[in-house]
């Protein structure tokens, strides 16, 4: 299946809080759209992996994704090699996207700033002749993505465009619950997580608000490029 657009993110829930909002608006405009996690989030504080892999699942289904895969990748542990990097670039000649988004360039989180180093790198490789990769016993063709992206997570970046994301707020916030295990639950009983508490999710809100002021909306998400941006029409700028 070729996907227009391919995000990954290091942990189930990175895209939904990052760019849920921009995966929504692309998919209402007729795209196909898929997200490949690399690890099960196994050592966060609260869920399992079985149960993190559901809450994948009621996201997927909310956002109508076209397809959803988790790479297995050990949480925290897994690291910016060759080995990882081909596992990414599988991915990428199994999709064909024209576009991928990646995790922040740096974050609080140390498996962020990794995943998009990762994923900048695997999309280089990908497009390389001499390289290759074996998936369901068939050699695969190379491919690179034309546009790489970086969503922006914890911590603030300035962003090089924001994406309105206004039509879809409710839809990012619907997909961020599905992880029923990781937000805010006052009848949850699991230890509390920097990312549990009431706060954090009015800090999403903010920060989407922040973005949709820049650009006159009510809601935005942001994003960071790996090189210059063109247009041919100076009306495509909003």
């Amino acid at each position: 299946m070729k996907l227009d657009i391919l995000v990954f993110a290091a942990h189930p829930d990175d895209a939904e809080l990052a760019c849920s909002g921009t995966i929504a608006a692309s998919i209402a405009q007729g795209k196909k759209v898929g997200i490949v996690d690399f690890t099960q989030g196994e050592l966060g504080t609260r869920g399992t992996p079985e149960i993190r892999l559901q809450e994948a699942l009621e996201s997927s289904r909310i956002l109508n994704l076209s397809a959803r895969e988790n790479l297995g990748f050990k949480d925290i542990l897994f690291m910016d090699d060759t080995h990882h990097q081909l596992e990414v670039v599988k991915m990428i000649r199994k999709y064909q996207p024209e576009i991928v988004l990646a995790n922040a360039i740096s974050d609080r989180h140390p498996d962020h700033a990794k995943g998009g180093e990762v994923v900048s790198k695997a999309c280089f490789v990908s497009g390389l002749r001499k390289v290759e990769t074996i998936l369901e016993d068939q050699v695969q063709s190379p491919w690179r993505p034309k546009y790489v992206y970086h969503y922006i997570q914890n911590n603030y970046i300035q962003p090089d465009f924001v994406v309105d994301i206004s039509e879809f707020w409710s839809s990012k916030i619907e997909s961020i619950m599905a992880f029923k295990s990781q937000f805010y639950d006052p009848e949850n009983k699991e230890p509390e997580s920097f990312i549990s508490s009431k706060h954090f999710l009015d800090f999403i809100e903010a920060r989407a608000r922040e973005f949709g002021h820049s650009i006159n909306v009510a809601y935005g998400e942001g994003f960071t490029k790996e090189r210059m941006i063109g247009i041919s029409d100076l009306f495509d700028l909003k």
